[in-house]
Order: structure tokens, then sequence, then C-alpha cells
């Protein structure tokens, strides 16, 4: 397989790894514990998180399988920096849904978003298309901070 085929890989793989945390940790409403918790006014439906995790996974599939396909200074640490925020983010369920460590998911997703800005930086400058493919993502985890956040106050 060609370099400029990895999304083939990438993007099965980044999805397949993403429902797998949700799952492990019983994710999502249909949790006791979740269910349970008090929310903020602005928490989206079930289903828009299932939606918007699966689009974003794709996404970030095909941003990653670009900057492997690509050449130039940046790409092997833009390559580390996405491999250790995709760990952070395969970690924020088991800690949130599955221990119940709310707080700790904040920390979690603050350095998680963090961590996501930084790449999708070194992306835009590795190959533009996959820095502009980043960016919902990180909108998304910026939304996702505030709902933890929210969380977080609204119960402790």
């Amino acid at each position: 397989m060609t370099r400029d085929k990895a999304w083939v890989i990438t993007v099965p793989l980044i999805v397949l790894l993403g429902f797998a945390s949700g799952w492990s940790s019983n994710s999502g409403y249909g949790n006791p514990w979740f269910d349970e918790l008090a929310k903020p006014s602005f928490m989206p439906p079930g289903w828009a998180f299932g939606l918007a995790w699966t689009i974003l996974y794709i996404l970030m599939g095909v941003a990653v399988a670009q900057v492997i396909a690509s050449e130039g200074p940046g790409r092997s640490l833009a390559l580390a920096l996405f491999a250790v925020q995709l760990l952070l983010n395969l970690a924020w369920s088991p800690i949130f849904f599955g221990m119940h460590l709310v707080v700790a998911a904040l920390i979690v997703i603050v350095l998680l978003t963090i961590l996501v800005a930084i790449t999708t930086r070194l992306f835009w400058t590795v190959r533009r298309s996959a820095g502009q493919l980043m960016l919902p993502y990180l909108a998304w985890l910026l939304f996702a901070t505030v709902l933890n956040l929210s969380i977080a106050g609204l119960n402790y």
C-alpha cells in the first residue's frame, strides 16, 4: 500500500479505537451513574455524541493519513503529538464514565484540547488541509470541555 492510501488504515483504526473506548466504559446516556448527574441546559441529546464522534474520528483519520503521506519538517513531531493526543482522547471516557472521576476527566480534556491545538497547528504547517480537518475536532473539544466543567460544577 502506498503512503497516500494510509487513510484506508487510519480511518477505520481511529473510529474503532474511539468506539471501543466509549463502549468499554459504558459512555453516554444509559449509564446509570451518568443518568443521575445534573447536566447543563445546553447538554446535547445522546444521539448527537455518536454522530459527532463518528464524523470527528473520520476527519482525524484522514488528517493523520495526509500527514503520514507528506514530507518535510515537523512531520515527525506532528505525528508524535497526534499519537499522544489520541491516547488522551481514548483515556477520557474510561476516566469520566468508567471511573466516575469528573474532575480528573476535566484535567485530561483540558490537556487534550491544548495538545490538539498544537497538533492542529503542526498539521497545518505540514499539510494545510490536514490542519483544516482537525478544526472541527478542536471546536468540539472546546465545547466538551465546557460540558465537563459544567457537570463538575453542578455535581461537586
